[in-house]
């Protein structure tokens, strides 16, 4: 049975960093597309950020390009979410999800698999 279990989050400044990450159990990471997407409370749940299974090719949304990196390490069966420069507005519950299907432009929730329960990112002063 596909498992992944989110972890890293927490309360942070503006402007503050943190580094969320995404282990995976029950299958090997090599041959999933892993994506980062989060839902903050009254607000549908949107796509982030995802890398491809060889962690060549990744994709971010717009809000986040620039702050954010994700990458993956295959060996660990961890993918990360690094994010710098946080907003407020980046508050939500991060969670991440496997495809077998490539890593998109578009990050629809609907097309992965295999959620986690999230970790809380709170950014506030």
């Amino acid at each position: 049975q596909l498992h992944v279990v989110e972890s890293g989050g927490g309360l942070v400044q503006p402007g503050g960093s943190l580094r969320l990450s995404c282990v995976a159990s029950g299958f090997t990471l090599d041959y999933y597309t892993i994506g980062w997407f989060r839902q903050a409370p009254g607000k549908e749940r949107e796509g982030v950020s995802c890398i491809s299974k060889s962690g060549g090719r990744t994709n971010y949304a717009d809000s986040v390009k620039g702050r954010f990196t994700i990458s993956r390490d295959n060996a660990k069966n961890t993918v990360y979410l690094q994010m710098n420069s946080l907003k407020p507005e980046d508050t939500a519950v991060y969670y991440c999800a496997a495809r077998l299907s490539l890593c998109s432009t578009l990050m629809v929730p609907s097309e992965y698999d295999s959620w986690g329960q999230g970790t809380q990112v709170t950014v506030s002063s």
